[in-house]
């Protein structure tokens, strides 16, 4: 099943950077960025966080959750967001199940290699449950500006 705007987004339980079970429908009544990264501790991955980070301030005032998803375990997601400070919330998709659902599991490229791995990918999740917007192919630089701008749409 491919997702699309206006769809439901499915729900999911993972487990946080503390090991803590996460279930996106706890987050109801209030507007979700739910962004895929591949890896903790990358160059783009630092930088897309980072950019989340700076802008937490504006999402948190308009009472939008930022949940980060890769396939890191939760002892990863722990370290990195200790060593760069991230206020919001890393889920651990160790099995790529949620990855999948969500369609951000696939084939790249890197130097001529192909491989599966993360297609990095945000989605914008309305109070409802609904997704308002998909952004695919994301370049971290600037993303974090990017989905401010469409919720202010």
């Amino acid at each position: 099943m491919t997702l699309d705007v206006n769809m439901p987004a499915p729900d999911f339980t993972l487990p946080d950077e503390t090991g803590a079970l996460r279930s996106l429908r706890e987050f109801r009544g209030k507007p979700v960025v739910l962004y895929f990264y591949p890896k903790d501790d990358t160059p783009g991955c630092t930088k897309e966080a980072c950019s989340f980070r700076d802008d937490y301030q504006v999402y948190a005032e308009a009472g939008v959750v930022i949940l980060g998803v890769s396939p890191d375990s939760p002892a990863s997601h722990a370290r990195f967001k200790q060593k760069y400070n991230l206020p919001f919330t890393l889920l651990s998709d160790e099995d790529h199940q949620v990855c999948r659902l969500y369609g951000v599991w696939g084939k790249k490229k890197f130097m001529g290699r192909e491989y599966e791995g993360v297609l990095r990918t945000t989605f914008l999740i309305d109070e409802n449950g609904l997704i308002k917007k998909i952004f695919p192919n994301v370049k971290p630089e600037g993303h974090s500006a990017e989905v401010l701008a469409a919720l202010r749409d």
